[in-house]
């Protein structure tokens, strides 16, 4: 049976979805947009600081379903323009790190949620 997450240290669904769901050993996040959890507004800057607040709010979701940055599986990304790449990836290889990242797709959408510069989500196993 799936159990629903939710945590206030990530932004609250805008749409009828949850943050995310745990299912026997994996956790399954939704997308996470650059949003302040407290505020419900994007982060100031570009794509750097709205990557590193997409992150991070995954990064809360994880826990919240006992997994952890580190046991990220795979990774789907999203950006508004693909010009913004290496920007992103330095944000990323940040968190991730080069030693056991997991696998990754990186897309460029016509559009994202509120007009988001970036959007991710994962699959992680709970430890």
């Amino acid at each position: 049976m799936k159990t629903l997450i939710h945590t206030d240290l990530a932004p609250a669904a805008i749409g009828p979805y949850a943050q995310g769901v745990a299912f026997q050993n994996l956790t399954f996040t939704s997308g996470q947009l650059p949003l302040d959890p407290k505020t419900m507004a994007f982060v100031e800057g570009g794509i750097k600081e709205q990557t590193y607040q997409s992150l991070m709010n995954l990064k809360a979701v994880l826990e919240e379903g006992g997994a952890t940055i580190d046991s990220v599986i795979k990774t789907t990304c999203f950006l508004s323009d693909m010009a913004n790449f290496a920007a992103f990836n330095e944000v990323y290889t940040e968190v991730f790190g080069t030693e056991n990242p997991p696998s990754r797709s990186c897309i460029e959408a016509a559009r994202l949620p509120k007009d988001a510069l970036v959007e991710v989500e994962a699959i992680a196993f709970i430890n």
